[in-house]
């Protein structure tokens, strides 16, 4: 994927930057935020979502960071992912798009915003 001037995320890659919005983290707590924040809709494998990562890292909006807390771990070093200023830019406007398009359908339903 590389940026353009109007590109449409898919769920997962939407989930993935608002997850790391609030701060870096790492692969499986971005998981765990991208299942928790869509309710258990996304369920992403390990393969499925560094892809997703690696993709986006490819477009600039994250980049692999230093860990918050480099306190121990067992195991394999982890990778910390953070959003970029780009990336926040296109998150931004991929949730202005999702909010016109709830209003749209909100509109032709005949119900009120929440």
């Amino acid at each position: 994927m590389a940026p353009d001037s109007d590109p449409t995320l898919t769920g997962l890659e939407y989930h993935v930057l608002l997850a790391v919005a609030p701060g870096p983290l790492h692969g499986y707590a971005i998981r765990d935020a991208v299942e928790a924040d869509s309710r258990g809709v996304l369920n992403p494998r390990a393969g499925s979502l560094y892809r997703v990562i690696a993709r986006l890292t490819s477009a600039g909006w994250l980049t692999e960071t230093d860990a918050p807390d480099p306190g121990p771990h067992p195991g394999r070093e982890r990778r910390y992912y953070a959003l970029t200023p780009a990336g926040r830019g296109v998150l931004a406007d991929e949730a202005r798009r999702w909010k016109g398009a709830v209003a749209l359908a909100e509109k032709r339903l005949g119900r009120r915003p929440s």
